[in-house]
C-alpha cells in the first residue's frame, strides 16, 4: 500500500488527504475552476469541503491571495454545493 497524498487545505491550514479535500485550478484564461478530478492542468489550491473553510476563504480572499486571481463569486456558490 502506498502513501496517500496530503495536501494543506488554504482556510484551515490543516495537513488532509488529496481526496477529502476540493482542488480550485487557475486555468489558462485566467479564470478559477473546481477540479473535480484532482488533475486539470494548472496552478491548484486547495479547500476543506466545510463551510466554516469555504466561508473563512471568501471573507479574507484566500483563492485570489493563493492563485493570484479574483474569483467569480459562482466559484463560492460552487464550493457551497459540494459542502458535507
Amino acid at each position: 500500500m502506498g502513501k496517500i497524498p496530503q495536501r494543506m487545505c488554504i482556510a484551515c491550514r490543516e495537513m488532509k488527504d488529496k481526496r477529502a479535500l476540493i482542488r480550485c485550478v487557475l486555468v489558462s484564461d485566467n479564470t478559477i475552476e473546481l477540479d473535480k478530478t484532482g488533475k486539470k492542468n494548472g496552478r491548484g489550491a486547495y479547500i476543506c469541503a466545510d463551510i466554516n473553510c469555504i466561508s473563512k476563504a471568501k471573507k479574507h480572499n484566500l483563492l485570489e491571495k493563493s492563485l493570484g486571481v479574483q474569483p467569480s463569486d459562482s466559484i463560492y456558490d460552487q464550493l457551497s454545493n459540494e459542502q458535507t
